[in-house]
């Protein structure tokens, strides 16, 4: 006596299992690449927001000390001395620059630990 599974399967036609097997291509397909894009999107949309607000945040930061560097020593760096601000403030731009451009570059220790 055959359970009543195997005369189901024994059943169908052609053309139902050529749709089982379009759906399942289909679910495999959506599976594998739709789904991983998403959280991709997901995943750039946020990186490149906080890079946004980032960049926005240090343009200001750097800004800030121009300005208090050019307010607290008004009567020193007057005439001659008016460029050293722009100095000090280049020179703490660039370590902040090559501070995240090194971070970025760093190998990470955790994947080297781990192979």
């Amino acid at each position: 006596m055959a359970p009543i599974g195997a005369k189901k399967a024994e059943e169908k036609t052609t053309a139902d299992v050529v749709n089982d097997l379009w759906q399942l291509v289909r679910d495999y397909a959506k599976q594998e690449t739709v789904d991983p894009l998403r959280t991709i999107g997901r995943f750039l949309a946020l990186g490149l927001g906080g890079a946004i607000l980032l960049s926005l945040g240090v343009v200001m930061g750097v800004l800030a000390i121009l300005r208090g560097l050019q307010t607290s020593g008004r009567h020193h760096l007057d005439e001659h001395l008016s460029w050293v601000p722009y100095l000090w403030t280049f020179l703490i731009a660039s370590a902040v620059l090559a501070f995240s451009v090194r971070t970025i570059t760093k190998p990470n220790r955790t994947d080297s630990a781990a192979s």
